[in-house]
């Protein structure tokens, strides 16, 4: 599942290409995702400039005139593409069909698409279906049922050891599980769970209430510097995701324990152990990790 490195990613991408563009015309093939797509959303973005491209969460929020946004959540599989129409190139220039994208997006599974002035689209494309689109006013965004409950970001100041401290104490919760409820802190799922929990040297199935102060620190100073990197190689791509321009995200090689069951830690060698974690895969390094 794309998380906050992913969404980021594609946020300061369609932020440089799309923010000035107007839609000429939208239309949506396939309205049954995780809730379905309401039937005036095409019908209500034409004619609208976007205005910016931003993030909460996991979710990408894209701002249009008339006081609205396109809040988009990838899902399991979900990629957002902007893909040049005219020539049939790619909006990385690569030569590539816009439809095939190195041969990585199957265009069967675009569900909405974006036309806009200059020729280009947006494409929303999910095999899986699991993903959001919905128009929601500005002034009512941090109201929504998508956006009201979430925690703070962990890139913002508000994400600080006494904040999480105070969400840890007295909690029988697996710290892995608290750092990944999005009501805790926003954007953080597993795969990230397990790399900020790796570098601060915090088993993932640690009781959160039972942690000392200079460990919450530990993970608190991990946080942003896990995120900060993976966005800074576009995300982690292990299926499907690709950024707006249809390429991975180059993180997958960076990754120090997810995945990487029974191959040798880099820092010490022991083998790289995987637990359930809240019915999820969760892995650690037995030595480094306490």
């Amino acid at each position: 599942m794309p998380e906050l490195p992913e969404v980021e990613s594609i946020r300061r991408m369609l932020k440089r290409s799309v923010v000035g563009r107007t839609i000429v015309a939208a239309k949506v093939t396939e309205p049954r995702l995780r809730r379905r797509v309401a039937p005036a959303l095409a019908r209500a973005v034409v004619g609208r400039r976007i205005e910016g491209v931003g993030r909460r969460a996991k979710y990408l929020i894209v701002r249009l005139s008339g006081g609205d946004a396109i809040v988009v959540h990838l899902g399991m599989s979900g990629t957002i593409t902007h893909r040049e129409s005219r020539a049939g190139i790619d909006r990385a220039g690569s030569g590539n069909p816009p439809d095939g994208l190195s041969g990585q997006v199957d265009s069967a599974h675009d569900h909405a698409v974006l036309e806009l002035d200059d020729g280009s689209r947006i494409v929303y494309n999910d095999p899986r279906r699991f993903g959001l689109l919905k128009l929601i006013p500005l002034d009512g965004l941090a109201a929504s049922e998508e956006l009201r409950a979430l925690g703070p970001e962990p890139l913002s100041r508000a994400f600080d050891a006494a904040y999480l401290a105070e969400k840890a104490r007295a909690r029988r919760l697996a710290i892995k599980n608290l750092i990944m409820d999005q009501r805790i802190v926003a954007g953080i799922g597993n795969i990230y769970a397990a790399e900020i929990l790796f570098r601060a040297g915090v088993r993932p199935a640690r009781r959160a209430g039972g942690l000392k102060r200079a460990e919450i620190e530990r993970i608190v100073a991990a946080a942003p510097c896990v995120l900060k990197e993976a966005i800074g190689r576009r995300g982690t791509t292990f299926r499907s995701y690709r950024d707006s321009r249809g390429r991975p995200g180059g993180f997958a090689g960076r990754l120090r324990v997810y995945g990487r069951e029974g191959e040798p830690c880099y820092r010490c060698s022991t083998p790289i152990r995987n637990l359930m974690v809240g019915q999820r895969a969760s892995f650690f390094c037995p030595r480094c990790q306490r």
